[in-house]
């Protein structure tokens, strides 16, 4: 038997969401009780009964970005799309694309707006190992300003095939993103409303932030035999001295720190991998698996997760492998919403 086959599950494709609840808090809520090994079932908007004064609420303020690409080659007028990935200082772009045919150096591809009409050219420099491009657009352009232009909102494939609609741009974003770079939602964080935020922090729970731009391989499958010859991906993050000034605090005074989706939860163990609680700036690979010891987080919030995913492998490290395996057969039992768009538990 693979390794990866026990981080897999059935799934009735009826229960991937394929739009979010008609209101973010109103979205369901299995509650993980891993102390008394039990699971309940509550909804979003009554977190304020399950995070207690004193404790530290963790947020991934990352903001997606309208990623997704659609173009023709300029000489032969074939259809292209593609997926941003990233812009370096100098101008050029790491972008994913998929076209018939082979692609060539110096070779551009001319992108389309929302209307259809023609817009920028992306001139393609050198392929990558990992079957990206290294590209640059024509004329220069700041990177979020023409994506903002000619991008669409890049929803994973199991969303309508990926094909947004106009409500995707405020749906597939949290009400606290900041800083531009993700190509994926922090899907935890969808959740909130600014209303539950304020409503946890006026009853005395620390709200802090952090940065972690999640990548494309963040929904990727383990191609692998086994955890320990999987390649992790790597994202750009960020953890600032104010942030770890309030989870210290929280800490000292009893409080449990919560973290709000893997991202979160990757990047404070990331941050502490000294053993200590650390400012960082920069890629992360960190692969959570058993026997993982965890430094910082006491409680997260998340979805629930592809089969055979570095997702679903962190979840269960965290939860429990025996527990989490439960509430997921639970959670089919119940029909609760899956992925992206879908529901969450929250695992004390």
């Amino acid at each position: 038997m693979c390794e990866l086959d026990q981080y897999d599950y059935p799934l009735p494709r009826e229960l991937i969401a394929q739009s979010p609840a008609p209101r973010r808090d109103l979205a369901r809520l299995m509650v993980v009780d891993r102390e008394h090994n039990s699971l309940s079932h509550k909804q979003i908007r009554d977190l304020p009964g399950l995070i207690e004064s004193g404790d530290c609420l963790v947020l991934n303020d990352t903001r997606v970005v309208p990623a997704r690409l659609v173009g023709r080659r300029t000489q032969t007028g074939g259809h292209w799309e593609g997926l941003f990935v990233e812009a370096d200082e100098g101008g050029l772009w790491r972008v994913l694309g998929k076209t018939r045919g082979k692609l060539a150096p110096g070779e551009t591809i001319t992108l389309l707006g929302a209307d259809g009409s023609e817009d920028q050219l992306l001139r393609l420099a050198t392929r990558q190992p990992d079957g990206s491009w290294i590209v640059r657009p024509e004329p220069p352009e700041e990177v979020f300003a023409l994506l903002q232009r000619v991008g669409w909102v890049p929803l994973p494939p199991y969303i309508r095939g990926g094909k947004m609609v106009e409500s995707d741009r405020q749906n597939y974003q949290t009400v606290f993103a900041q800083r531009p770079g993700a190509v994926a939602a922090p899907t935890a964080g969808l959740h909130f409303t600014e209303s539950l935020l304020d409503l946890l922090s006026e009853q005395g729970v620390a709200i802090c932030r952090l940065t972690l731009h999640v990548g494309p391989g963040t929904f990727r499958p383990i191609a692998a035999n086994s955890l320990a010859e999987h390649k992790m991906h790597t994202e750009w993050a960020s953890l600032g001295e104010q942030c770890i000034e309030t989870i210290n605090t929280c800490r000292a005074g009893g409080g449990r720190v919560i973290a709000v989706g893997s991202t979160s939860v990757r990047l404070l163990e990331t941050a502490a991998a000294g053993g200590t609680l650390e400012p960082y700036s920069g890629q992360t690979d960190l692969f959570i698996r058993p026997p993982y010891r965890f430094r910082v987080v006491d409680a997260m919030l998340t979805n629930f997760h592809l089969p055979r995913t570095t997702l679903l492998v962190l979840v269960r490290t965290f939860g429990g492998d025996e527990l989490i395996r439960r509430a997921y057969e639970e959670a089919v039992r119940e029909a609760y919403r899956f992925y992206s768009y879908g529901d969450a538990m929250l695992i004390l």
